[in-house]
């Protein structure tokens, strides 16, 4: 039988950070919620979110390349776009191991 995979949501997190601290889940929420809003609000102006531990959260720039369209084998132009992404730190990759 496949093993459970655990989820971790906000409101997870939120329960967790209520839990072990002397907060209420409503202020454990908002709290939570500033801080994945200042994470999105640095990305989306261009900059590097680091989490000492944790990773490094980047905007990184997709090139405009050429497609095809599957339905109709016609081809097209992908625009460039702009994607976060994500590189684990040390810490983190060896603790999955």
């Amino acid at each position: 039988m496949a093993k459970a995979v655990k989820t971790t949501t906000k409101k997870t997190l939120a329960e967790a950070l209520a839990a072990k601290t002397d907060m209420t889940k409503k202020a454990a929420a908002e709290a939570v919620n500033v801080i994945f809003d200042e994470m999105a609000e640095t990305l989306k102006d261009g900059g590097i979110v680091d989490v000492n531990g944790f990773g490094k959260f980047t905007v990184k720039t997709r090139q405009g390349r050429k497609g095809v369209n599957p339905r109709t084998g016609e081809e097209l132009v992908i625009k460039a776009s702009k994607v976060p992404g994500f590189k684990a730190s040390k810490t983190l990759k060896d603790l999955v191991k």
